[in-house]
């Protein structure tokens, strides 16, 4: 196997798009997301039942989409949201640690790396995707609980003025440092799915380099999410431009009306209706997009009531349009996934001098030693049969008689 040759600067940034289209990739992140949107459904609709709404009236104004902000509600059904959003997030930062994997060996030259490979490696090393988070707002937590503990004792009489002037330059470069951890959280969210997905870092370890990060590359950092975003944004509507016009054919061939004609606007109508809600979404966007322009083009108005077939088939169709709804999705992560990947190569290269695509990993060296020791079970073996066959022992007793 060969590295695929970088160039370990923004160039290979461009990339990311290309490596991300790959239906493994994708499917990781499907897998996530349907996990993590079943989670944040279910909960929602808890949440929303706790505030007071029921079932329907959610399903009427909200459909597949439900979310507590809207309607607001007691303290616990703001838990029970929150706790679907992180279910959702760290199910995403789950995927993407499996797919920046499965980045990191195809740029070993390894294409055969799969999905299924990608989820063991995580079962092994999903501590520290979680707890590189924890760890980083534990810290926070702690120079924000020392400032309080210091204020207070910056309140008794006469001594506490002198308390808070005298190591005042203390405080302020606790505080100066207070700011940087809270940038180093935001860039451990980033690249600690990096860090694990390719060095196998521990929790300590993604901690560490996500300072060192941060001190040393803050320039590449920006630029080169100033280039992978567009780019990102660009393929996406590229990919659902496709996908969009693959399924306009479809409605133009079968729609026609010597063959399924209304029945196909029927279908496809009512399933394109309940998965992109016109109400809806117009509603999240305000004014400054046109939906009106999509729905016209690529949803088929639906003229009346569904028979018993129509309906089931648009059940059917439904569940389609919502897993392409989630691949769209998937796609993007996949491209910011691989990007982030790309760019904690170059980092490591440029910083370090450590090209990680040169390493062995831990996979390579269960590889290797399960190679050694069939080579050794295999020797042992031999020698045994060359010790009981017939031969052996007419030469013993040759031998022995000698």
């Amino acid at each position: 196997m060969e590295p695929m040759k970088l160039y370990f600067d923004v160039r290979d940034i461009f990339r990311a798009p290309r490596l991300a289209l790959s239906g493994k990739k994708i499917w990781i992140f499907l897998v996530a997301n349907l996990i993590g949107y079943v989670c944040y459904f279910i909960l929602n609709y808890i949440a929303l039942a706790l505030s007071g709404v029921s079932f329907g009236q959610t399903w009427s104004t909200q459909g597949l989409y439900p979310c507590l902000y809207p309607v607001g509600g007691p303290w616990y059904a703001w838990l029970i949201f929150w706790v679907g959003v992180l279910d959702w997030f760290f199910a995403i930062h789950l995927a993407c640690t499996a797919v920046s994997r499965v980045t990191y060996k195809q740029l070993k030259g390894d294409e055969f790396y799969s999905s299924a490979d990608a989820w063991k490696y995580i079962k092994k090393h999903w501590h520290p995707v979680i707890f590189t988070s924890v760890s980083m707002a534990l810290i926070l937590f702690f120079f924000i609980a020392m400032a309080a503990i210091f204020a207070l004792l910056g309140m008794i009489p006469y001594l506490g003025d002198f308390l808070f002037v005298l190591p005042y330059i203390f405080y302020l470069f606790g505080a100066i440092f207070t700011v940087y951890t809270a940038a180093v959280f935001l860039i451990s969210f980033i690249y600690t799915p990096a860090i694990v997905g390719t060095i196998e870092e521990d929790t300590m370890g993604a901690v560490f380099n996500s300072y060192s990060i941060t001190w040393s590359q803050p320039w590449r950092i920006i630029i080169y999410h100033a280039i992978l975003l567009p780019i990102s944004i660009f393929s996406l509507a590229v990919f659902k431009f496709t996908t969009f016009s693959g399924m306009k054919l479809l409605d133009a061939v079968f729609g026609n009306e010597i063959l399924m004609g209304q029945k196909l606007a029927n279908i496809v109508g009512t399933a394109g209706q309940t998965v992109w809600p016109k109400d809806l979404f117009s509603s999240v966007v305000n004014n400054w997009y046109n939906l009106n322009d999509f729905y016209s083009y690529y949803t088929p108005p639906v003229p009346g009531s569904l028979s018993g077939t129509e309906c089931v088939g648009a059940y059917i169709v439904g569940l389609f349009l919502f897993l392409i709804t989630l691949t769209f999705l998937s796609y993007f992560l996949s491209i910011l996934s691989v990007g982030e990947t790309l760019m904690f190569t170059i980092f490591r290269n440029n910083s370090d001098e450590d090209n990680i695509l040169q390493r062995t990993d831990e996979e390579e060296l269960e590889a290797e030693e399960d190679t050694d020791s069939n080579e050794d079970f295999s020797s042992e073996e031999e020698l045994t049969v060359a010790s009981e066959s017939p031969d052996s022992d007419a030469n013993d007793e040759t031998l022995g008689s000698g």
